[in-house]
C-alpha cells in the first residue's frame, strides 16, 4: 500500500459506514474532515486524531466547494433508503451534481461513490433507479472515479438484523413481505476496507466493484436466523412467513405511516422484485484483497449480546451481589 498519506473529504461521515471508513484512516495517518449539518451528530469521529468536523450543509454549493479545497480524495457516502420522488432524486442525482461541480472547480477529481448493488435505470424502485441516475452523473463528469456497490449490509450497530431480531422480542410471528428475495449481505467492516483501500490504491479508479459477502440467504432466512442469532425463543427465534404482494403493500403502506424511519417502505418492496446479489459482470471484494467475513460468522456475536446468554450473564451477577 502506498505512503501517500491523502487528504480526504468524506461526505455522510457520522453514519453507520462513515464511522468505520473514519477510524481505519485514522489508522493510517491521513487528515480527514467530515461535513456534517449538526456537529453533535459527530460524536462517536470528533474525537479521533486527524478528524476535522465542519458544520454546514452540503447541498450548499459554495459551502461544499470551500470545503473541498485542499483535499486529495472525496468519499461520497450520502443516501438515503426512504422517500418520495423528490427526495430520492436530491440525495442520489442532484447532491451528485453538486458534488461534481465542486471537484471540477477545486481540481479534486479523485472521487469514491458509494452506490448500491441492483442500481439501474430500469430498477423497479425509486431507489434503484435513482441510484444509477447518480452514478450516471458522476460518469459523465470526467473524475477519477471508483464505484462501490454493496449489498446490503451489517454490522453491530446495523438498522437490519438489528431491528428483526427486536421485532421478534415483541411479536410471537412475523409476516414478511419479499421472503423469497435473496441477499448477499456484507458485513460493514469490509465496506470500510474496500473505501480505504480504493482511497491508498489509485489504480482502482475508473473501476466497479460490487460489494458482497459469501453467503446468499433469503429475508426469510436472514430475519429466521436474527431471532436465532439473538437467542429469542430459546435459540428457536419466532414463526417467520411470507406473505402475499397485496397483503405485503399494505403492511409496507401502514408502515410508512408510522413515526419515525419505517421498518419497509412501499419502494422497497419493489425493490425487492429483484434479487440482491452479485452479477458476477463487475469486480468485488476479492479484487481489492478483502476476503469477506460470513454474516453467520459475525452477526451471532453481536446479536447473541441482547439474548438469552447476555440475560443468564445478568442474573449470574446479581446472584453474586
Amino acid at each position: 500500500m502506498s505512503t501517500f498519506k491523502p487528504r480526504v473529504l468524506v461526505l455522510g461521515g457520522t453514519g453507520f459506514v462513515g464511522r468505520h471508513v473514519c477510524e481505519k484512516l485514522t489508522r493510517l495517518g491521513c487528515n480527514i474532515s467530515v461535513i456534517t449539518r449538526r456537529a453533535s451528530q459527530a460524536a462517536a469521529i470528533q474525537n479521533l486524531p486527524r478528524v476535522r468536523v465542519l458544520e454546514g450543509d452540503v447541498y450548499n454549493a459554495e459551502f461544499l466547494t470551500d470545503s473541498m479545497q485542499h483535499h486529495d480524495v472525496v468519499i461520497n457516502l450520502i443516501a438515503i433508503l426512504h422517500g418520495t420522488e423528490e427526495a430520492f432524486e436530491r440525495a442520489h442525482v442532484q447532491l451528485p451534481q453538486i458534488i461534481a461541480k465542486a471537484c471540477q472547480q477545486t481540481g479534486v477529481l479523485r472521487l469514491i461513490h458509494v452506490s448500491a448493488l441492483g442500481a439501474s435505470l430500469s430498477g423497479p424502485s425509486l431507489y434503484q433507479r435513482s441510484k444509477s441516475r447518480g452514478e450516471e452523473v458522476f460518469k459523465q463528469a470526467d473524475l477519477q472515479l471508483t464505484l462501490l456497490q454493496p449489498s446490503v449490509i451489517f454490522g453491530a450497530e446495523d438498522k437490519f438484523l438489528n431491528l428483526f431480531a427486536q421485532l421478534q422480542r415483541i411479536t410471537p410471528l412475523v409476516p414478511l413481505a419479499g421472503a423469497r428475495t435473496r441477499f448477499q449481505a456484507v458485513w460493514v467492516e469490509d465496506v470500510a476496507a474496500a473505501l480505504v483501500h480504493c482511497v491508498m490504491n489509485q489504480q482502482t479508479a475508473g473501476h466497479t466493484y460490487e460489494l458482497c459477502g459469501p453467503e446468499v440467504f433469503t429475508l426469510q432466512q436472514l430475519v429466521q436466523k436474527s431471532g436465532q442469532w439473538a437467542g429469542i425463543a430459546h435459540g428457536k427465534g419466532r414463526w417467520v412467513f411470507g406473505i402475499p404482494h397485496a397483503a405485503a403493500w399494505l403492511q409496507a403502506f401502514l408502515m410508512e405511516l408510522a413515526p419515525g424511519q419505517p421498518l419497509m417502505s412501499r419502494d422497497n418492496l419493489n425493490s425487492m422484485q429483484v434479487d440482491n446479489v452479485a452479477s458476477g459482470q463487475a469486480l468485488e471484494l476479492k479484487d481489492l484483497g478483502i476476503h469477506a467475513a460470513a454474516v453467520s460468522s459475525i452477526a451471532p456475536a453481536y446479536l447473541g449480546h441482547k439474548g438469552t446468554c447476555t440475560q443468564l450473564d445478568s442474573y449470574r451477577t446479581k446472584g453474586r451481589s
